[in-house]
């Protein structure tokens, strides 16, 4: 295939954890290219259609929908309207490549992905499929027969797939924002550089209220001492749920300078630049974060998704020594307090903690997946 790469399809969707690293990806296939066609392709519902277009990429659906686990009238409605999309999506699929008529495809995540990369893979167009996850999830499953290449985040996760020869391993792609700023500059920016570390901490969606209970608890032991700075996101339903937790534990964040809580981190860039530890969930994307930043974890994995695929991610940087976890019935605010405690009070730890994520961190993770599509032969 010539190098640079004129045409490129991803397809991706579902969460911001299948998309952002495909909009990394079309970002330097421009920077490389910038005459590249670049198109995405997602589900007509997904988040993908709303964060694609935002980013500037020409966006087209087929129609493909995830199957529920359940007999109910309703879940048994939905998986019957799946099936009509699973025969349907392979001619939609289909007639996208004979209009666009791709270099190659690259699938980043996510159901969505399914019908584009299989139907590119019996065109003989180049395929590759990128897995952000410690383990392959049902879609990378599904498509290690047909696609060329399996990009993982880790050397650990080649021992999951049938046909390891396929596996490269590239890391995930992170925004370049992340990289713009040193560690001394991304404290000062944020008035946080007088020798104290900085604890970052936010949940996802899914449990995200029982976990901001025990971090009202946590940020409650701090206002004691402030012996850390913390910035806390808790979301839009967290953040007053959490306003009124603290007020009840007669906690005053407004004495309180080193502590903030915020409904967003929308600064997220320079906010885990800066950090010391990160409390969080262990969703792709944030591993990825972690490991290109070389910067500690506590993590609660969420017990709400399939496959416990994040207890799997949050296990993998706990084996290589970057994270401490603690499972959420484990969890209270005193527990994850006490963590805390334990790896910021131990410098020669944390240095530890530092170096191990560090080395598990690929921060070309987009040049290596570009390199390795367009290496592929047909």
């Amino acid at each position: 295939m010539p190098y640079p790469l004129q045409r490129i399809i991803f397809t991706c969707g579902g969460t911001a954890g299948h998309v952002n690293p495909a909009i990394a990806l079309a970002q330097l296939a421009l920077e490389k290219n910038p005459q590249a066609q670049i198109l995405f392709v997602g589900a007509e519902r997904g988040l993908e259609k709303d964060l694609v277009p935002q980013a500037g990429y020409a966006f087209e659906t087929v129609h493909i929908s995830s199957f529920h686990r359940s007999f109910r009238p309703a879940e048994l409605k939905h998986n019957l309207i799946s099936v009509g999309n699973l025969l349907r999506a392979p001619g939609e699929a289909r007639a996208i490549l004979r209009s666009f008529r791709p270099d190659a495809v690259v699938g980043t995540g996510g159901y969505a992905s399914y019908p584009m990369v299989k139907a590119a893979a019996k065109a003989r167009i180049p395929t590759a499929v990128h897995e952000s996850n410690a383990v392959p999830g049902l879609t990378t499953q599904m498509l290690e027969t047909y696609t060329d290449r399996i990009l993982v985040g880790f050397e650990s996760c080649r021992k999951h797939y049938r046909r390891p020869e396929k596996v490269v391993v590239t890391g995930t792609p992170v925004r370049s924002g992340f990289f713009s700023m040193t560690k001394a500059q991304a404290k000062k920016s944020l008035g946080v550089d007088d020798g104290r570390p900085l604890i970052v901490s936010f949940w996802g969606s899914l449990g995200a209220e029982g976990m901001n209970r025990q971090m009202a608890d946590f940020l409650a032991l701090e206002a004691a001492k402030e012996p850390f700075h913390h910035i806390h996101g808790a979301g839009k339903q967290g953040f007053p749920l959490m306003q009124s937790l603290l007020k009840e534990k007669g906690v005053d964040l407004a004495s309180c300078p080193s502590l903030r809580l915020q409904e967003y981190i929308y600064d997220m860039a320079p906010v885990m630049r800066a950090a010391d530890l990160v409390i969080c969930r262990a969703g792709a994307s944030t591993i990825s974060e972690l490991t290109a930043l070389g910067t500690p974890a506590l993590m609660v994995p969420s017990p709400y998704v399939t496959n416990n695929h994040q207890e799997r991610n949050a296990r993998a940087l706990e084996e290589a020594g970057g994270a401490e976890v603690l499972l959420e019935p484990e969890c209270s605010g005193q527990a994850l307090f006490q963590a805390a405690c334990g790896i910021l009070h131990d410098k020669a730890r944390l240095a530890r903690m530092e170096s191990s994520m560090a080395s598990l961190g690929i921060r070309d993770a987009a040049e290596r997946i570009y390199q390795t599509v367009s290496e592929i032969k047909k």
